[in-house]
């Protein structure tokens, strides 16, 4: 069951559960039936089928005719396309990016902090790149990646300790880093150097170097490039990348 959201008075309830719906489908669950969205929304099942039978009226569940299992509709992209109109950073970054996947020839993403998460808004694959690597709206806990430290590492230090030590983080592959004391040293050497390192972390065999578009003072987003650690060295990344990345995250703040 998701936890309950603050209310007011001009809080509608019955949109938060339409909401919670289409939050629970997700990479592990593509398809649900009533029962499971039951069991993952914590809604009764006679309140989900009211829900998904709206929006599968509206468009935005298909069903499938003969499993009777809900998935996200096509015309869900319709709402990810409206967002990246609407964000002027992201609209101004994408033709540096393009120029700076061009060059090097490897994976670009634009990453915005949202809460205790990064979420992907741009990706620029490589060759290489997976499928689920190439996706934008993915969320991933901030401590967990170099993105989100070097995020953070704006923030003032008071800020930045309360996020390490509450802020949720998510292994992902047997060197993800879970110590927060660890984080905390990651997050201080991104204030001192202005970009992040991680190895491994989100899947083995990868190195990602972020550097964080500064407006204001506050964290914009974050520009990331992530090789193959067969390949790429960590000396080689701040000689070769690092500059590159930090000059297009100027150009954008």
């Amino acid at each position: 069951m998701k936890p309950a959201r603050r209310t007011d008075s001009h809080f509608v309830a019955s949109l938060e559960k339409a909401m919670r719906v289409l939050e629970a489908f997700g990479p592990e669950q593509a398809r649900l039936g009533l029962t499971e969205l039951s069991i993952e929304t914590g809604l009764d099942r006679s309140s989900v089928q009211r829900l998904t039978t709206t929006l599968h009226q509206l468009g935005y569940l298909d069903k499938d005719a003969t499993t009777k299992r809900f998935s996200p509709s096509i015309r869900m992209t319709e709402l990810a396309n409206r967002y990246l109109w609407s964000d002027d950073l992201v609209k101004s970054a994408m033709p540096r990016l393009i120029d700076l996947r061009q060059a090097l020839g490897e994976t670009i993403n634009f990453s915005r902090l949202d809460g205790t998460d990064i979420v992907y808004t741009a990706r620029l694959p490589s060759s290489r790149t997976s499928y689920a690597a190439m996706i934008i709206g993915r969320r991933v806990p901030a401590l967990n990646t170099s993105s989100g430290r070097v995020m953070l590492a704006l923030r003032e230090p008071g800020e930045r300790q309360r996020a390490i030590e509450e802020w949720p983080m998510q292994r992902f592959t047997s060197q993800t880093t879970m110590d927060r004391e660890a984080v905390k040293r990651l997050v201080d050497e991104a204030a001192e150097t202005g970009y992040s390192i991680a190895e491994n972390e989100l899947q083995m065999n990868e190195l990602a170097l972020a550097v964080a578009v500064n407006r204001n003072g506050e964290p914009g987003g974050a520009i990331h490039c992530s090789v193959s650690g067969t390949v790429w060295t960590r000396e080689r990344l701040r000689e070769d990348v690092m500059p590159r990345l930090r000059d297009v995250a100027n150009a954008i703040g």
